[in-house]
């Protein structure tokens, strides 16, 4: 497995949408900064906590000038109902064979079995300005990436 560090080029990637559409990084490029976080599992208590504090925080990374894109191994079919179900203003991406993950160099926590928790910022350019990487700190992804987001 890859380890993506700060400063790297993210490396980029194409995947599927909570409504079946294709999603690339580079479709970013030159336009938004993006926030990109992996999460372990739609609707499970931490991941809902953490994405609905991207909700909540959504106008204020867009006013940022950054797109927020959840990834996770669920079925595009799950993050469509759970991007409804909590009323997610944002994309997130089906990494069912956890490719992007790997990647990325996400490690997994909790003995190896649950995926990890982790946020890029990547810039407009494609350059990795910033890695948190905490399994219950969900608010810290937030606050973390408007942080670095506000200061540039």
């Amino acid at each position: 497995m890859t380890s993506i560090n700060v400063g790297d080029r993210a490396p980029n990637f194409s995947l599927k949408n909570q409504n079946g559409e294709s999603v690339s990084l580079s479709d970013f490029k030159g336009e938004k900064a993006v926030v990109l976080y992996f999460y372990p599992k739609d609707n499970t208590p931490g991941c809902t906590a953490e994405s609905c504090a991207f909700r909540d925080s959504y106008t204020t990374f867009s006013d940022a000038g950054a797109e927020v894109i959840g990834i996770s191994g669920d079925s595009v079919s799950s993050h469509k109902q759970f991007a409804q179900k909590h009323n997610l203003p944002f994309t997130l991406l089906s990494d069912q064979g956890n490719q992007v993950r790997k990647l990325y160099g996400v490690p997994d926590t909790v003995l190896f079995i649950l995926p990890g928790r982790v946020t890029y910022v990547i810039d407009k350019e494609g350059i990795v300005r910033h890695i948190f990487n905490s399994q219950l700190n969900f608010q810290g992804h937030i606050n973390e990436s408007l942080k670095v987001l506000q200061a540039a």
